[in-house]
């Protein structure tokens, strides 16, 4: 497959997995999605690869979701909401490598959700992290909040979802959201000294070990296949569109009005 909006690399053992969309904070389209899952999914069959980093160009965004910019009512591309998120996060947690966050910048809105759906996440004192869906119109009604909550804590998941906050990434070790946080000049060798380990170790074993922890919240996939739906018909209400209208137009959303 050939990528336009990711740089997908391969040495050492280390597949590494870029959203190439800098301008745009590195905010996901449908082609994005189709580009990751295609990587990802190179990256699990490879046997050459011990282990997959993922993160952002440039050095102001690791991921911001969906990007509103082109969102009008829709992705435009397949799933059920037009974007096939329900299959990245698949690739990711099926992937028998661990796969580790390289968070940058921002990891905000479907940011946050793939830096939860990673093994592990790694960041820069600089990056920022949080929820922005009740703010544009939008929600993940999957991993991004039923897995978060096993993450972080149900009282700290609700929080992140209801207020949209923004988290420093000192905030986000201390909540569990990321293993680790060095300064934004050592992230590139912390985030190598913790792939160079990993490919030492028992591929089978590390597989084993990934499929044991999913387990456990394996439920959560057909939850979140089921709320896609309900999604699907939120987006094609007034309330959801003026989120994203709000977005384009840099102005405040007036939600309340829908409310009655």
């Amino acid at each position: 497959m050939n990528y336009s909006d990711i740089i997908y690399t391969k040495a050492d053992g280390i597949a590494t997995i870029t959203i190439n969309r800098p301008k745009a904070y590195n905010a996901f389209t449908a082609n994005t999605c189709e580009e990751l899952i295609s990587a990802f999914k190179d990256a699990d069959f490879d046997r050459e690869v011990g282990v997959v980093v993922l993160t952002g160009a440039g050095d102001k965004a690791f991921c911001t979701g969906g990007d509103q910019g082109t969102q009008e009512g829709g992705y435009g591309g397949r799933g059920v909401i037009g974007l096939p998120i329900e299959e990245l996060h698949s690739a990711i947690r099926d992937c028998n490598k661990p796969v580790i966050a390289r968070v940058n910048g921002y990891a905000i809105g479907g940011g946050n959700v793939l830096v939860t759906v990673c093994d592990l996440a790694i960041a820069s004192d600089t990056a920022q992290l949080g929820q922005a869906g009740p703010r544009v119109g939008s929600v993940d009604p999957g991993f991004g909040t039923a897995l978060l909550a096993r993450v972080v804590g149900e009282k700290k998941a609700r929080e992140i979802w209801y207020l949209c906050r923004r988290y420093t990434a000192q905030e986000a070790l201390e909540m569990g959201l990321v293993n680790r946080v060095v300064p934004a000049d050592q992230l590139d060798a912390e985030v190598r000294q913790w792939c160079d380990e990993i490919v030492e170790k028992s591929p089978t074993a590390l597989a084993l070990a990934k499929k044991s922890f999913n387990v456990d919240t394996e439920m959560l996939r057909g939850m979140g296949g089921l709320a896609m739906h309900a999604l699907k018909l939120y987006y094609q209400t007034e309330e959801s569109a003026e989120g994203g209208n709000a977005f384009r137009e840099r102005r405040k959303p007036d939600f309340r009005k829908y409310a009655k």
